[in-house]
């Protein structure tokens, strides 16, 4: 997808002065977010790579059909973390995946001194089984678990 990762890029930009930002911009131009459907094409050059088809994400998600595919899309917008955890877990993202697809979507990345967090991270580090045993170590270790696309909060 990019040709620098983020690290090479704050490397670049510790030595960029804010008057040269437009420099910066034009000369990384390919490894910039552009803010018009970045989570999309991230989501869908994942699928292609990983050969795994929308629908059957959505499936091993737990997610409806039209709402999932409304995500992906960018037509619809959730603020549950969660969903998206779902959805990346379901399409066997690693965890540098999953953290990736949360920053582009401007969402907090999993963060290893949260317990749950750390729960999740394991779990995206060794896929051990499916949504359902991750709820069932979640809720095992009195942790909320994954929420799914129809619960509030």
């Amino acid at each position: 997808m990019y040709k620098k990762n983020t690290k090479e890029l704050e490397e670049i930009l510790e030595h960029t002065h804010p008057e040269n930002i437009g420099d910066f911009v034009d000369s990384n131009e390919e490894d910039l977010l552009d803010g018009n459907r970045d989570f999309m094409r991230y989501m869908n050059e994942r699928f292609k790579e990983k050969g795994v088809l929308k629908q059957d994400v959505l499936l091993k998600a737990d997610i409806s059909q039209g709402y999932g595919y409304k995500l992906l899309s960018e037509e619809k917008v959730t603020k549950q973390r969660d969903i998206i955890l779902r959805i990346c877990y379901a399409a066997d993202f690693t965890l540098k995946e999953t953290q990736q697809a949360l920053k582009i979507y401007h969402m907090d990345t999993l963060y290893a001194r949260d317990p749950r967090d750390a729960l999740l991270m394991s779990f995206f580090n060794t896929h051990p089984g499916s949504i359902i045993d991750i709820n069932e170590m979640l809720l095992a270790n009195k942790m909320k678990p994954l929420r799914s696309s129809g619960t509030q909060d």
